[in-house]
């Protein structure tokens, strides 16, 4: 079979992060000058959920057929013009089955993966591109297993899929965090508080860590190490009455624990597993408050308390997410055109390379806490650069 009858599938799952147009552009750009046809998905794996293997049936909400034109018109842009979800195809809640499947499919959770492998064969998919993170590329190693070609793509804010030291996102996520940081301390100095941001950061404190690294914060609180709120505010006391402007800063990950659990938004949970996160950075901000005293000669500090969110998601990509994405779906056509799949695209140490798709699968990225983070002083500890890659921190080998 030529190159000409051969079509590429893209989709983008999870969270939007900047960098995602670019990479779909990337991947268009080169698979069409390679001679082969390119399908985006819409919607992540939810465009392949309610897909209807008819002609006749109206889809353009779950596929479009991808030009120059189309891509580079989004491609300097930040989101995703795929749009996203979390649809997870091997647990779908019964809600969510598409009409046209609802009688086959019945039961309260349903793997549906028999029809996504229908809908890929009906479209004439021979290799798919999923761009996400752990959650979204878990399914893609999962249809890989099936025997569908797949070449994945690492993207999220956390930074925390395995196999890779950086992911599309990240560097815009870290850029925002420090320039926003930096704005709301002349809020925090006007009124000598403490200054309290939540951050991105599930199970990895990268998005807390490295933008303290490099100045952003006093003191930070990550997901991979309990800390103890009376030594953290005993050190944000004594930072505040170092600083000339009389405030003191602190990120704290969205996945940080207290009392040995995480802080969510409610209780419900997503189809990967997940509850929402949200709430520890008020939490955190209303103990220091209360605790303050005890280490600030009887007078309490209030807070300036701020969860950056989607701040540093939206908008257009800085300049590594949009030169890596680049780099990155030009990676995932090698790939294909050299007849390889099930593998993960990666930058590791500074070189960009590939690795087995399955190790999305088979453990957790996260810090080495002994390695580079303070325990005592709640900060980052660097003892030596030379050899460390560009993220330092970051690397998981």
């Amino acid at each position: 079979m030529t190159n000409a009858k051969k079509t590429i599938g893209i989709l983008t799952g999870g969270g939007d992060v900047p960098g995602l147009n670019p990479a779909i552009r990337a991947i268009t750009v080169r698979a069409l000058r390679e001679g082969f046809r390119v399908i985006g998905l819409r919607r992540g794996w939810a465009g392949l959920t309610d897909m209807v293997r008819d002609h006749e049936v109206d889809n353009t909400e779950n596929f479009i057929e991808l030009t120059e034109e189309v891509v580079n018109r989004a491609g300097r842009t930040g989101g995703t013009f795929l749009h996203t979800s979390r649809t997870r195809p091997s647990h779908l809640p019964k809600a969510q089955v598409p009409a046209h499947l609802a009688e086959q499919y019945t039961s309260e959770i349903n793997d549906i993966t028999p029809e996504i492998l229908k809908n890929l064969e009906w479209l004439g998919i021979n290799t798919l591109i999923p761009i996400g993170g752990d959650d979204t590329l878990s399914y893609g190693h999962r249809i890989h297993k099936e025997g569908v070609k797949v070449v994945a793509i690492p993207k999220t804010m956390d930074n925390d899929v395995p196999g890779t030291d950086y992911c599309i996102g990240f560097s815009t996520c870290v850029t925002r965090t420090i320039e926003l940081t930096h704005k709301l301390r002349t809020s925090a100095g006007s009124h000598e508080r403490f200054l309290v941001i939540e951050v991105f950061g599930r199970y990895a404190g990268y998005t807390a860590l490295i933008p303290t690294m490099a100045g952003a914060a006093n003191r930070c609180v990550i997901p991979e190490y309990e800390f103890d709120i009376e030594r953290l505010t005993e050190l944000m006391v004594e930072d505040r009455k170092k600083s000339p402007s009389h405030y003191s800063v602190c990120l704290i990950s969205e996945g940080a624990k207290y009392g040995g659990e995480m802080s969510f938004e409610g209780g419900e949970v997503d189809q990967y597993g997940h509850k929402k996160l949200g709430g520890i950075g008020d939490k955190v901000s209303a103990m220091l408050k209360d605790l303050s005293p005890k280490y600030n000669d009887g007078r309490r500090v209030n807070i300036v308390n701020q969860r950056l969110g989607y701040l540093v998601r939206c908008g257009d990509p800085d300049a590594i997410d949009s030169m890596v994405p680049m780099a990155f779906g030009n990676l995932a056509l090698d790939l294909v055109v050299a007849g390889k799949s099930g593998r993960l695209v990666s930058l590791r140490k500074g070189r960009y390379d590939s690795v087995p798709v399955h190790v999305v699968t088979e453990t957790k990225k996260v810090l080495d806490v002994e390695k580079y983070y303070d325990t005592d002083r709640l900060r980052p500890q660097y003892r030596a650069f030379d050899g460390q890659p560009m993220w330092v921190m970051t690397s998981d080998v």
